[in-house]
């Protein structure tokens, strides 16, 4: 290679070099936009909602005066809705998931079925809505409940843990399947034993992706017959007789977080405006926790591997 081809090769090295230093700032910009955007209306509802925040807050019924309003039955009923939904929604899409990658025969039938999983994820909210309420509401009889609730919400993130499996499963190595059908593993023993524990970090971090989209999800929970006004709570799930745990508590009406703050914000008076900005102050912390949880829980997943 001569001079005059070292100097060509060095400016082309150079120019790509360049467009890549271009499109890591125009990257980085558009990261500081969405992250500023949100630093911006997060400090804008702390300084209006943090001072409302207390004790009465959180254990206090709504109420038609500001001062006395609470998201006592808010926060019960997300509670409960989110345990529904993660009981009904976890189990069945990480079963799904497994069957997908390690047990379904590469057909056309899978492959339908794969696209259809995919394309469910996309689906916008409210159609899932409607579906519950045609199914859930009115041809199974379970009426305006927490556990129509829970299940649209499972249906709504199942696909989400679907595909979250599969991809989790696809990140190991094929060696790891090799090695363990080559000491006589079944493909249960090589599944429970490998490929569910090598890849329950990935498909944590999906379940609680999916878990976060649904405790704000509003549309779905409006369509099925959500109350916008509660001063009761449901029955409480533990019992002090035999059997110790009351399922009537699933049949019982309910709201949720969001469903609290679009009452609030449809009121003109400023005070109930400071009320649903510490109700979406405690939203936001309630999915950042759970984000926290799914990252802490991934790294001693990933540990406990490695060691």
């Amino acid at each position: 290679m001569d001079t005059r081809d070292r100097q060509l090769l060095r400016a082309i090295i150079t120019r790509h070099k360049r467009w890549d230093v271009i499109f890591a700032l125009l990257g980085l910009l558009a990261l500081m936009i969405g992250v500023l955007t949100f630093v911006a209306l997060f400090v804008d509802m702390t300084i209006q909602g943090v001072p409302r925040l207390n004790w009465e807050f959180f254990t206090s019924f709504p109420s038609r005066r500001a001062s006395q309003a609470g998201i006592l039955s808010a926060w019960v009923g997300t509670s409960l809705v989110m345990l529904v939904t993660a009981v009904a929604a976890v189990p069945l899409g990480v079963a799904a998931g497994v069957y997908l990658e390690e047990y379904a025969p590469k057909n056309w039938v899978t492959d339908i079925i794969e696209i259809n999983v995919t394309n469910l994820a996309g689906v916008p909210s409210i159609v899932y809505g409607l579906l519950a309420l045609g199914l859930f509401v009115y041809q199974f009889n379970f009426g305006q409940s927490i556990l129509s609730a829970g299940l649209t919400l499972a249906l709504l993130i199942l696909p989400i843990v679907i595909v979250a499996t599969r991809e989790s499963i696809r990140a190991i190595p094929q060696m790891i399947r090799e090695g363990s059908y080559a000491l006589g593993a079944s493909n249960w023993q090589t599944v429970r034993d490998h490929i569910l524990p090598y890849s329950s970090a990935g498909i944590l971090t999906g379940v609680i992706i999916g878990m976060a989209r649904a405790i704000g999800e509003t549309a779905p929970i409006i369509t099925i017959g959500a109350l916008t006004f509660i001063a009761f709570l449901p029955p409480s799930p533990l019992q002090e007789s035999f059997p110790f745990i009351n399922f009537d508590w699933l049949w019982a009406p309910f709201t949720v977080m969001p469903i609290q703050m679009f009452n609030w914000t449809s009121r003109p008076e400023a005070a109930f405006q400071a009320n649903a900005a510490a109700a979406g102050f405690v939203l936001v912390l309630m999915t950042l926790g759970m984000n926290g949880l799914a990252i802490y829980l991934r790294y001693r997943l990933r540990r406990n591997i490695k060691w």
